[in-house]
């Protein structure tokens, strides 16, 4: 990303998702992939990378997700701090969840790398920590969704 195209994105995410809290949430998770896809670079066993990849191409979907969330309970709890709003304290507490579900998806697969000789089970663990992560996501969405049901302002869907 060059330097201007990087200013524009920081500009729009100021604006869609603030300076606090779901700012802080979305780029954690972004952060995670990150380092997820930096883990793929030392694989050597094709197999091994070829179930990595699949793994992360399925995280990577999830970043858009995360960051809906994040822009609409910015939307209906505009954050510029660390406080956690009330009603959604749910949505922000799945969505830590899922940052550290996938930091440790990560360090599974990192771990994997570093296997000496063939991995009988293949990503099977790495698979299983993914596993939560898309949980902590959905449930994130699902309590946004549940408390614009209970009375909090209605969902917006750009895009």
């Amino acid at each position: 990303m060059g330097f201007f195209t990087a200013a524009r994105q920081g500009r729009k995410d100021d604006a869609e998702l603030g300076k606090g809290l779901w700012r802080r949430a979305h780029d954690r998770f972004h952060r995670g992939l990150d380092r997820y896809h930096q883990v793929l670079e030392g694989v050597e066993d094709e197999q091994l990378y070829a179930e990595l990849v699949e793994v992360a191409n399925e995280l990577a979907g999830l970043l858009e997700r995360v960051r809906v969330v994040c822009v609409e309970a910015q939307r209906r709890s505009p954050s510029e701090g660390l406080d956690i709003p009330g009603a959604l304290a749910g949505v922000h507490r799945s969505l830590s969840k899922a940052g550290n579900s996938l930091a440790t998806t990560a360090e599974a697969a990192a771990m994997l790398r570093l296997a000496v000789g063939p991995v009988p089970v293949g990503a099977a663990s790495v698979r299983r920590r993914a596993e939560s992560v898309f949980e902590q996501v959905a449930d994130a969405e699902r309590r946004l969704a549940e408390d614009a049901a209970a009375g909090g302002q209605p969902e917006s869907r750009s895009g």
